[in-house]
């Protein structure tokens, strides 16, 4: 039995040697990764960035591309500079910006190589490269810059920048590293993870100067970079082009929709910037310079700005009126006890159409009304607050009060009030009609961004129903691969029929209504709708939503252009030349082109006037003799030139972003 038992244990032991010499075998003849660890001194890990994926538009011109440029890594602890003087003229750096670069790169890792110098050119890297070999530490990574072509859509491709601590710190997966560039606007954030692609490994071996010497074992441990993502988009480049041109020397925005489909063919947002100037290794200069910029071209004011829409949320106002049945196509209102005023002097003899051709405050007053005592009960603050809640549930179902979704960062959502609202602000029970009338004509608690105004253009032009509108139409390939919520119809529960009134009163507004003559196009027929929003702190904005043609839309569009006024003149002027080259592929009414590129409604910047200095009184001559018997006052400014450093103060307008 003993004789049994010693057996076992040493058939144990023999076993559990057999296992440690086969792992041993494996370990040191079979794996090679630990062959790769320990030869680090000899073997280089070289990280490839991938090609971020190219941008292009509906005709498949490139609007965004990559341009090779290379990296400088730097290795703290690996480094070894004979003459500091030499180098920094080597690399074109002064001695400060030096000391500056690797005091940062020792506080992130003493031994982790971190960024040194970026974005240096296929020429500049050349100058260098040879004598690199004399200076330990440095290594390069060939990367790419964005690059684009049509200078244009800054806002709404957005830029790269270096990846931020913060973003470092929150990454889920590790991917990024410091010094690695990340989409931080616009399309180039929104898809980040599908233009980035997917960086590669590759090893290579290099001697005691670090000179390489070539790939390790064949490229057996190396893995290829995967480019990004290309995205093509339904922007029309020509007509994005265009018109940057009709808004220079103007605040405000152009979206334009292809109402069949959703897409944005073009959002112009100004005024703007070359986003060239943001892809360089000058970045924080010139965002410091931008964001410095008292017209604030870093606002994506399409869908960023706020406003109220004025008379172009009467075209709302009549749908859901007739569809309420608060309201019939020929019903007639008459101007009288209404306290607001009318430009249009027809009281009495306007029916649904006609109000929206003539814009007619009163009628949509009592339409307003209308809405909101139909079918209520007589207590008047119940009736209003039924009344309203009704009312903001079937203009909600137009996009106007919550975000859209469009594929950007940064929409807000806007303001549509409804009864909670007002009982925060007056209290329960303490507001009634009255209160809100302001709403019939778009003013009051009512903001929109200029894309809600243009999906409401695209809604009447399908007679019902809009896609969500969106700027990428393909992913990888065209048509392929996009957000299926972009695919999906949404209906706003207006009858069809009711659609053909507000229509005929809107191609009646371009063609004889409250758009200038010059605005009317020969051969197309436009239907549009202008506006004038309220501004307290400036000159009024002009406002025009417009489709063209009536029958099988091709084009919606909503111009934007602060400070310019009246509606029917410069937004409807724009909107017009904007239609004429997308559908005609030019413009032929050069007068009205020259007269809107020429135009200029950027409001006045006052810059703050320091106050007067003060003015020294020289001693009187009978003071000289006894100074310390006379109490000198201290002087004051003058009467005049305070009243003048306060008015110039009080006169500066705000910051156009919160217009």
């Amino acid at each position: 039995m003993i004789e049994n038992r010693k057996y076992i244990i040493i058939g144990v032991f023999c076993l559990i040697g057999l296992v440690y010499l086969s792992r041993l075998f494996y370990l040191q003849i079979l794996d090679d990764s630990y062959s790769l660890e320990s030869s680090s001194n000899s073997i280089k890990r070289v990280i490839e960035i991938p090609y971020r994926g190219q941008i292009y538009d509906r005709n498949g011109k490139l609007i965004v591309y990559n341009s090779p440029v290379y990296d400088l890594y730097v290795t703290p602890k690996k480094v070894s500079i004979p003459d500091t003087l030499a180098f920094c003229r080597l690399v074109g750096l002064e001695q400060t910006e030096f000391d500056s670069i690797m005091n940062h790169a020792k506080a992130y890792s003493y031994v982790k190589p971190s960024l040194f110098l970026r974005q240096l050119s296929k020429e500049d890297f050349a100058r260098i490269q040879d004598a690199l070999v004399d200076y330990q530490g440095f290594e390069h990574v060939t990367s790419s810059m964005r690059t684009y072509p049509a200078h244009t859509m800054a806002n709404t491709l957005g830029y790269v920048a270096e990846v931020s601590k913060e973003q470092l710190e929150a990454q889920e997966t590790p991917y990024y590293r410091q010094g690695d560039y990340i989409g931080r606007s616009g399309l180039e954030k929104q898809y980040e993870s599908v233009l980035r692609g997917q960086r590669g490994i590759k090893f290579v071996m290099q001697n005691v100067r670090g000179v390489v010497k070539g790939s390790w074992k064949n490229g057996a441990f190396d893995s290829l970079a995967v480019a990004g993502k290309n995205l093509h988009t339904g922007i029309d480049v020509e007509i994005q082009q265009y018109a940057d041109t009709l808004m220079q020397n103007k605040v405000g925005s152009v979206v334009a929709i292809e109402p069949s489909t959703g897409q944005i063919l073009c959002m112009v947002s100004a005024p703007t910037y070359d986003p060239n100037i943001l892809s360089s290794r000058h970045f924080s200069k010139s965002y410091a310079q931008l964001a410095k910029n008292p017209y604030k071209p870093l606002i994506n004011r399409p869908i960023m700005a706020s406003y109220r829409p004025g008379s172009t949320f009467k075209l709302i106002q009549a749908l859901v009126a007739m569809q309420d049945g608060a309201v019939m196509p020929s019903s007639i209102f008459s101007h009288a006890g209404v306290p607001m005023k009318c430009h249009c002097y027809r009281s009495g003899r306007l029916n649904i159409s006609g109000a929206v051709q003539y814009s007619c405050n009163p009628y949509f007053y009592h339409v307003f009304r209308r809405l909101l005592y139909n079918n209520a009960e007589r207590n008047t603050f119940k009736a209003s607050a039924t009344g309203l809640q009704h009312w903001h549930d079937m203009v909600s179902k137009f996009g106007i009060g919550q975000k859209l979704g469009i594929d950007l960062p940064g929409e807000l959502k806007g303001s549509l009030p409804d009864a909670d609202y007002y009982n925060r602000m007056y209290g329960e029970n303490h507001w009634k009609f009255s209160t809100v009338y302001s709403l019939s004509i778009g003013e009051g608690e009512l903001l929109i961004n200029p894309l809600k105004m243009a999906n409401v253009a695209a809604i009447i032009a399908n007679r019902g129903w809009y896609y969500t509108p969106h700027i990428v139409s393909g992913i990888g390939k065209a048509g392929e691969g996009i957000d299926p919520k972009y695919v999906e119809k949404h209906e706003v529960g207006i009858n069809p029929q009711y659609f053909e009134h507000v229509i005929e009163g809107m191609q009646g507004a371009v063609e004889h209504g409250t758009v200038t003559a010059a605005a009317t196009i020969p051969d197309i027929v436009i239907c549009g709708k202008t506006g004038t929003s309220q501004n307290k702190k400036g000159k009024d904005h002009s406002i025009f939503v417009a489709f063209a043609p009536r029958e099988n839309p091709k084009i919606a569009i909503a111009v934007f252009v602060e400070n310019a006024g009246w509606g029917g003149i410069a937004a409807a002027s724009v909107a017009s030349l904007v239609i004429e080259k997308y559908i005609k592929r030019q413009v032929f009414d050069h007068a009205l082109d020259k007269k809107v590129k020429e135009a200029n409604y950027l409001p006045a910047i006052t810059p703050p006037q320091k106050p007067a200095p003060k003015k020294i009184e020289p001693p009187r001559k009978d003071s000289v003799a006894k100074p310390l018997m006379v109490k000198a006052t201290p002087p004051q400014p003058t009467a005049p030139a305070t009243a003048e450093a306060k008015s110039s103060i009080a006169s500066r307008p705000a910051p156009t972003s919160e217009n």
